[in-house]
């Protein structure tokens, strides 16, 4: 049969007594081993170095009514008990640092600790950091009868069966949820200090805030967790929730002429296809949050449009002669480095003067390798509460696991991303939920053959290398197998050798770039400064009209 452990805290008011009297009452610590039907083999005891003499005592106590109980003491050190990002760092680090056995049933004690504690004890089972079910003592419903025995019940953490239950710790989370550090896991002092200066800037600040850093390094999540902690603030501090929805736009995937309709809008009939009106995603944003990610892939048609909409707070959709007012906070992410870009002339110097108010650079997970295991353990828990199921490692693989993750081999191409989709593949993979050493080694091997792939491929899909060394006729053949795709027989047979390739190549830069402005600014990267109103985009427009071509058809 499984052993059975209990943990709890220490409860300084209710477990106290340091006289024999103590035991003409009911202290919820020692009633623990007064039930016979509930033999504990293991009590762990949480408590601060200031109440070791109570702890000694209690030792003692539990040694005399049930001596099979081994009692082991922790320390923890609570800088403030009814803090809930102190109470909750703390707990998940022990947590993380206990060594549960699968020989072992465990109960969490929710009797002792503060409220906030109780909250956090709920929220770490609940997530799966503690693979435990609860358990709630009291005394005796007759206060004039001394029973230091007590009463206990088991709660098995079904969460849907405790529906009011849940609401209840959701409005307390709500309510002391308030740090960004409260949702971060980090050992990295750099990457906390920084995440310490978002937080103030997000609380006290309405000024645009940019976020750069790699794919993969968090950026997207960061701007919903400051969204969340803006709205709380505004929530605590005035009564109501004042901060409308966060509206969250990936800049990669706006191609063409949709990008200004899709971000500012449109009146009905001002282009071909616009059968209704449109509002757009800035007004969408009105009176709350826009997160802009890969800004830096945005045209620069619509960056022109977007400063004018931050400065002036209004702007014309497409087709419309009236103007939208709009009051939004703006976050952007790049994976870009912006300040090379306005100086290839790839983003535009006064938006990024105005974006660039606070500018935050986030690590990658390269940089950040000391919390790999904590974000390991984040993983496991986070799909092991999607899937109801208990996922782990077996001590050998998971340090295999973290070798290799933590070497040079492994280089994190889409950070977080990557360790994401890796966990994904292990805890899928894996037999009865245990992840052992051939899934980890089959992993790493899966692993480095993903990162191994772009390098092979690396010049392969280059534009400059794909014609080279090749001779006429194959580059004529490779011409026209390109555009059969795209013009039609009369036309191509029509078509003069120098043009067919002249178009071929544009029409291949135009399907590596996102949209038609990036696409414009690399065909026209050398003349755009010898014309007065240089606009690359419109030039690659005409030039694809003249072959009755469109860049959205392209791909």
């Amino acid at each position: 049969m499984n052993k059975t452990a209990v943990i709890g805290f220490l409860g300084t008011t209710l477990d106290s007594g340091f006289n024999d009297k103590r035991w003409q009452r009911w202290r919820p610590t020692v009633s623990l081993g007064l039930h016979d039907e509930l033999l504990v083999d293991e009590l762990h005891i949480l408590y601060s170095k200031r109440d070791k003499r109570l702890f000694k005592i209690i030792v003692d106590d539990v040694a005399q009514v049930s001596p099979d109980t081994t009692v082991i003491g922790h320390h923890v050190a609570l800088i403030s008990p009814w803090d809930f990002a102190d109470v909750y760092a703390e707990l998940y680090d022990f947590a993380a640092g206990f060594d549960f056995q699968d020989n072992t049933d465990y109960l969490l004690h929710l009797t002792t600790g503060t409220h906030v504690a109780q909250i956090c004890w709920f929220l770490l089972v609940e997530a799966g950091f503690i693979p435990a079910d609860l358990i709630q003592t009291s005394p005796c419903p007759r206060p004039d009868q001394a029973d230091p025995q007590g009463r206990y019940q088991v709660i098995d953490l079904d969460v849907s069966r405790y529906d009011g239950l849940r609401e209840r710790f959701e409005a307390e989370k709500q309510q002391h949820w308030q740090t960004l550090q409260a949702n971060l896991v980090t050992q990295n002092a750099a990457y906390q200090k920084l995440i310490s200066d978002i937080e103030k800037v997000a609380t006290r600040s309405t000024a645009p805030i940019l976020l750069m850093g790699a794919t993969g390094a968090g950026k997207s999540q960061l701007a919903g967790q400051i969204y969340a902690l803006k709205k709380a603030k505004a929530s605590s501090t005035q009564g109501k929730n004042t901060l409308e929805q966060f509206v969250e736009v990936n800049c990669a995937t706006l191609r063409g002429d949709t990008a200004m309709s899709l971000l500012f809008g449109h009146v009905k009939g001002a282009f071909t296809g616009a059968a209704t009106s449109r509002d757009g995603l800035l007004k969408s944003a009105d009176g709350g949050l826009l997160f802009l990610d890969e800004i830096g892939e945005l045209g620069l048609d619509e960056q022109a449009m977007l400063l004018t909409a931050l400065e002036e707070q209004r702007f014309y959709p497409l087709g419309s002669d009236t103007p939208i007012s709009v009051s939004f906070q703006l976050m952007a992410g790049t994976n870009k480095d912006l300040r090379q870009a306005v100086a290839n002339g790839e983003f535009r110097a006064d938006l990024f003067a105005r974006l660039n108010t606070w500018t935050f650079f986030l690590p990658s997970l390269k940089d950040r390798l000391e919390d790999l295991p904590a974000n390991i353990d984040y993983e496991l828990a986070r799909l092991g509460s999607e899937q109801q199921q208990q996922y782990r490692f077996t001590p050998e693989a998971r340090q295999l696991y973290e070798s290799f993750a933590m070497s040079q081999d492994a280089t994190w191409q889409g950070n977080f991303r990557d360790l994401t989709a890796s966990m994904i593949r292990l805890t899928t993979l894996a037999e009865s939920k245990v992840i052992r050493n051939d899934d980890v080694q089959a992993e790493i091997e899966r692993l480095t053959h993903l990162w191994e792939l772009p390098d092979r491929l690396n010049g392969s899909n280059s534009l400059s290398k794909k014609s080279a060394n090749l001779d006429s006729e194959t580059i004529e053949q490779g011409s026209h197998n390109i555009l059969r795709k795209y013009l039609d027989e009369e036309t191509l047979a029509t078509i003069d050798p120098f043009d067919a390739v002249q178009l071929a190549y544009v029409i291949e830069v135009c399907i590596n770039h996102k949209n038609q402005a990036a696409a414009g600014r690399y065909l026209y990267v050398n003349s755009r400064d010898k014309l007065k109103s240089p606009n690359d985009s419109d030039r690659l427009r005409k030039y694809l009209m003249k072959f009755r071509l469109r860049f959205d058809e392209l791909g």
